[in-house]
């Protein structure tokens, strides 16, 4: 779950990123590389197409696209992105199996890695009315090192960053778009006002490795250990809320890291190099016409940000290496094959999971009750991302 959510802080990103994207109906913008006299970096204009509204012109103008308007600091880190290649059918343990009751329903997911890696610095704008500004740059690598699709991606995200902020109701829970430049060797650094440098899967990581220290440490007091649970407990819900309403923005604005609308797929999106993985599940899911593709990706994101959810949920409550995003997703898909109630008698006998039952059993079980909603097999029954904001699990029952 791409495009950069942000709150209290925090950069949320979904521990394993699925990209699905298409230029074909994205690249209104272009980057286009300026002559340059010499090494370092190209400078980068942004190109507005023909029909692009009034905002939308004033967001694109106010970008900055010269690079000697940015200085560039520390590498923060880097990660990638992990690719749906084929969509067949229910697996159990070893054995493959398919009936026609799962016609429509979640298939298993042949999932590899991409070949694009993506780049994070720190650095600063360094000139104009914003000049000491701190940013972060998201690099994505030239066709060089990265192929046509690292090129895609970054002009799929600049477009997407760019439509949305014309929206005179951005919400705060989305990083903001500055500006950006291209490199003499093509690499494209966007660059984004900071809006900090830590993960939602940093976070949970860095939770449960402080449960670990204590609990090495003999006894743990019971109070201090209900504190500090009851932070973590308010701190996730308050991540997903945040998560779940740019979401629901972008949603309602035809927009993910893929544009939705009908007119985007009647126009030939659906053959688009990046969105071709996502269009075959939708088809091998039963969703065909415009309208059914439209909300089968809407329901990916749903299921996508369930398995944020999931995370957060179970990662923060134990103790390191307890619990990871690899070995939780094939609990909950391959194990259980997304039966969030055997799910939770499993986690009954496993003492090390007590705090994460506990969390999720808030409200008579509400925590459970919204993981399965938006994992539901069935793509169909999923909500949507403000029915999630609406549920009882995020307002107020967790204490």
């Amino acid at each position: 779950m791409d495009c950069s959510l942000d709150h209290s802080r925090i950069e949320v990103m979904n521990p394993v990123a699925v990209h699905r994207a298409s230029l074909d109906c994205v690249s209104r913008f272009s980057l286009i590389r300026r002559e340059s006299g010499g090494g370092g970096f190209s400078g980068a204009r942004i190109v507005k197409s023909r029909g692009r509204n009034r905002r939308l012109h004033a967001v694109t103008a106010s970008l900055i696209t010269s690079a000697d308007s940015f200085e560039v600091g520390r590498l923060i880190g880097s990660y990638g992105f992990m690719n749906v290649t084929s969509y067949s059918g229910l697996r159990s343990g070893d054995e493959f199996e398919s009936t026609s009751d799962d016609f429509g329903r979640l298939k298993s997911q042949d999932i590899g890695e991409g070949a694009v890696k993506i780049r994070l610095y720190e650095g600063r704008i360094s000139q104009g009315p914003f000049r000491g500004t701190p940013i972060t740059f998201k690099v994505y690598p030239g066709q060089r090192a990265g192929g046509i699709e690292a090129d895609m991606m970054a002009a799929n995200e600049l477009n997407a960053h760019s439509f949305l902020q014309s929206n005179k109701n951005l919400p705060a829970n989305l990083l903001i778009l500055v500006g950006g430049f291209e490199t003499q060797f093509g690499e494209q650094w966007l660059a984004f006002r900071d809006g900090g440098k830590d993960s939602a899967a940093d976070y949970a990581r860095i939770a449960s490795e402080k449960t670990s220290r204590a609990r090495s440490q003999g006894a743990w007091n019971p109070y201090e250990k209900e504190v500090t649970m009851k932070r973590r407990r308010n701190f996730v819900v308050t991540i997903l809320q945040g998560a779940m309403k740019g979401l629901a923005f972008m949603h309602a604005n035809d927009r993910q890291s893929l544009p939705y609308r009908p007119s985007c797929l009647e126009e030939g999106a659906t053959s688009g190099a990046l969105s071709e993985q996502l269009w075959r599940r939708a088809t091998a899911s039963g969703a065909f016409t415009v309208f059914e593709k439209r909300a089968f990706g809407i329901a990916d994101d749903i299921y996508e940000a369930g398995l944020l959810f999931a995370y957060l949920a179970f990662v923060p409550f134990c103790e390191a290496g307890v619990m990871d995003s690899l070995s939780l997703q094939r609990l909950l898909e391959n194990t259980f094959r997304l039966d969030i109630d055997a799910v939770r008698e499993y986690c009954l006998a496993d003492e090390r999971l007590e705090e994460a039952v506990k969390f999720l059993d808030f409200g008579d079980r509400a925590g459970w009750e919204l993981l399965q909603a938006m994992l539901n097999a069935d793509h169909r029954k999923r909500p949507m991302a403000e029915a999630v904001l609406s549920h009882r699990f995020l307002n107020g029952i967790v204490k």
